[in-house]
């Protein structure tokens, strides 16, 4: 089997479209430049299919290194047969592959092993193959100073054969597909820890049981947590019976005196390798598609919050709420960039609310804000309510922006060197503040497991789920591009073909060098080199540049192809962007050269059509009920309006404008089964919901979308 065969099992493709896709890949193409700049040699793949081949492909090389270092194993032993070599050559499944090598795995000495130094191999032999009826006889022929009676050699004789039984592929198999259909996932409370703080959020599972193939992936890693956390035990079994029963039929062939020592060797091999094995690998694969399944949750939720709604290049006011220390204010030019920080105290204790107003309206005025961001922590309705009690001299809009991560920007070593004379506060205000102008440009600057969206992130496979939310912040900030001459560092790093040190050397020219006037000037920042243009071009933007392609996706290597549609339609390059008139006149089958086929051109008619288009909505003010203040306010039947703030397995949480966000179970969410959250809500959506339940005490809300 090749590498390709391999890929082909998991990507439904043609297999000429993986040859050119792990060609572009060996050749240190970046897979969002693959996507979008080589659909024609990929047979338009998109970037998750892109990544797929990238990860099979890594898989398959790990498969042939692992044989290889098996095969080498086996051989030095001098116990490599034809056979097994054969087997072991055709077969490309980690599983099966280790349990080939099982026998032959260097392990502590064990039962078996002892037994086979006290001479009691051939007696084993004998009992497996049933030829005979009296035990007791042949065991009799195997006593030596080291067996002293015939039970300890039918023991002997019996730890061998549990060993031989533990180690047959086709019982291992038999068994883990036994355990995949019908194993059960067990819990029972440790009673030392019942009462110990934190053993209340585990209470569902003090005495729990379902089919390990049903346990949803949030159950199954919060079953996972209380044991970490001592306050549970975790089982995964099948029906003892059934599990015995199939090695038994497999093994006993007679019944004859041999069958009763089968029997027992039976039993010992399940309890006491089989089971703990079987049942953790199953559990281990239980927990892995646990992962994969909660990961892609978050980077879904990841992808929606990072392309979240910006408003854009505006004056904005920004404020982080608090009460007794006060609220941290700071005003921000277009890009970004600290004009004024204050603090004021509207709030209890200190209730200094006229001369808090005063103050905002003479930064509003002084700073000619647009706009004024509040965070949506401690105070944020307080605050809310008290900024839209001031009358502005001009129309200002008014947003609450999630704040999640803000702090962990503000303590930062990038917060540190953007803000080296300013404190935490200043910096969290800061960022509240340029969240709202650009999601993604500030976001990408947090860990994104600081920015809390998804579940259990601190539970899954850690390289795993860090691989994938670095490819989903990769393809956003692609997919939407950048201004190179206002990125920073961070956003810059996640280009295609940059990287953190090349991000910082763009930034180090463009401070000694000033803004960057076209794309090609990217080739003088030391240690660009031509493939680091190649891959990185397109996915920036300089605005109001030399050339105006410069300001779109169409990449440098089909700048030719543009001006020579223009010049065949007898206008300058710059009069056919945007004319939609003149871009439905050019045939792009004309224009096909040996790089470019049909669909890049295509790409390149439409990116023509809308140069640098944000792919992303504009941002829209939001209003919570006024009369729901605190979790007191929520009455069962009110109708509210709410902001979606996370999405799990399970339903998503809104945001109905107070500190406890409620509920709206998957069943709640519209009429009729859903089996996907993310495909009836969105993060960031505004939606409706009725209140359905709400327990004071233990601060939860129950929501539903079925009004």
């Amino acid at each position: 089997m090749t590498a390709i065969d391999y890929i082909l099992k998991f990507v439904p493709t043609a297999s000429k479209n993986i040859e050119s896709t792990l060609q572009l890949l060996a050749e240190d193409c970046t897979i969002p430049f693959i996507a979008r700049y080589r659909k024609d040699k990929t047979g338009n793949l998109d970037e998750v299919q892109i990544e797929n081949i990238a990860k099979y492909s890594k898989q398959f090389a790990e498969i042939v290194k692992r044989k290889e270092s098996i095969l080498k194993s086996i051989e030095e032993q001098n116990v490599l047969s034809p056979e097994l070599k054969s087997k072991i050559e055709n077969s490309f499944d980690l599983q099966e592959l280790e349990d080939f090598y099982l026998p032959y795995k260097k392990k502590k000495k064990t039962k078996a092993d002892t037994a086979r130094e006290n001479g009691l191999e051939p007696l084993a032999k004998i009992i497996m193959a049933q030829n005979s009826d009296d035990v007791e006889y042949l065991a009799s022929k195997y006593l030596n100073d080291k067996v002293v009676n015939e039970d300890e050699a039918l023991q002997g004789a019996r730890d061998i054969i549990a060993e031989w039984i533990n180690e047959n592929i086709f019982i291992r198999k038999n068994l883990r597909r036994l355990f995949q259909r019908k194993a059960t996932i067990s819990t029972k409370v440790v009673k030392a820890k019942k009462e110990e703080e934190g053993a209340k959020k585990f209470e569902q599972y003090f005495d729990w049981s379902e089919p390990v193939s049903k346990a949803p992936a949030h159950r199954l890693l919060a079953m996972l947590r209380a044991e970490n956390e001592g306050f549970i035990k975790v089982s995964v079994e099948v029906e003892k019976e059934e599990a015995l029963g199939f090695i038994e039929d497999n093994i006993i062939k007679n019944n004859n005196e041999t069958a009763g020592q089968l029997k027992l060797a039976i039993k010992d091999s399940y309890k006491r390798l089989l089971e703990p094995a079987i049942s953790n690998e199953t559990l281990q694969e239980a927990k892995a598609k646990a992962d994969v399944n909660s990961i892609q949750v978050f980077a879904a939720n990841l992808s929606q919050l990072l392309l979240a709604s910006p408003l854009g290049e505006k004056r904005i006011l920004a404020i982080d709420p608090g009460f007794r220390t006060g609220c941290k204010v700071v005003c921000l030019d277009e890009k970004g960039d600290l004009l004024y920080n204050e603090t004021i105290f509207p709030h209890a204790p200190q209730n200094e609310t006229a001369m808090a107003m005063k103050k905002i309206r003479s930064m509003v005025n002084a700073y000619n804000i647009e706009a004024i961001s509040i965070g949506n922590g401690t105070a944020s309705r307080e605050t809310e309510f008290f900024i839209k009690k001031i009358a502005f001299d001009k129309p200002v809009q008014v947003f609450v922006v999630s704040e999640a991560g803000a702090s962990v920007y503000s303590a930062s070593k990038i917060a540190r060197e953007e803000f080296p004379s300013y404190d935490v506060t200043v910096r969290g205000a800061v960022s509240i503040g340029r969240r709202l102008s650009d999601p993604l440009a500030e976001l990408v600057k947090i860990d994104p497991k600081s920015i809390g969206v998804g579940q259990y992130q601190h539970d899954v496979d850690q390289t795993k789920l860090k691989e994938e939310l670095d490819n989903t912040v990769i393809r956003c900030v692609n997919s939407v591009g950048i201004n190179i001459n206002t990125a920073s560092k961070s956003l810059l790093s996640y280009v295609s073909g940059i990287g953190e040190k090349m991000a910082e050397n763009i930034v180090t020219y463009r401070s000694e060098n000033g803004p960057f006037e076209d794309r090609k000037q990217l080739k003088k920042v030391p240690r660009l080199g031509e493939k680091a243009y190649q891959q990185a071009a397109a996915f920036i933007r300089i605005k109001e540049g030399k050339n105006p392609l410069d300001n779109s996706a169409v990449h440098p290597e089909a700048y030719g192809i543009v001006e020579k549609m223009a010049k065949d339609l007898g206008i300058k390059t710059h009069e056919l962007i945007a004319n939609k008139e003149k871009i439905a006149a050019i045939k792009p089958e004309n224009y096909i050269t040996n790089d470019i086929g049909i669909l890049g051109l295509k790409d390149i008619l439409k990116e023509l059509e809308k140069p640098g288009l944000d792919p992303r909505k504009a941002a829209k003010v939001f209003e919570f009920d006024p009369n729901v203040k605190t979790i007191k306010d929520l009455r069962t039947g009110m109708v509210l309006p709410g902001i979606v703030n996370n999405i799990t397995n399970f339903g998503c949480f809104v945001d109905v404008g107070i500190k406890e966000s409620g509920l709206v179970h998957i069943s709640q969410l519209k009429e009729g089964f859903v089996s996907d959250v993310n495909e009836v809500v969105k993060l960031h959506q505004h939606v409706q919901v009725k209140v359905t339940e709400v327990d004071e005490a233990r601060k939860r809300i129950q929501l539903s979308m079925i009004l």
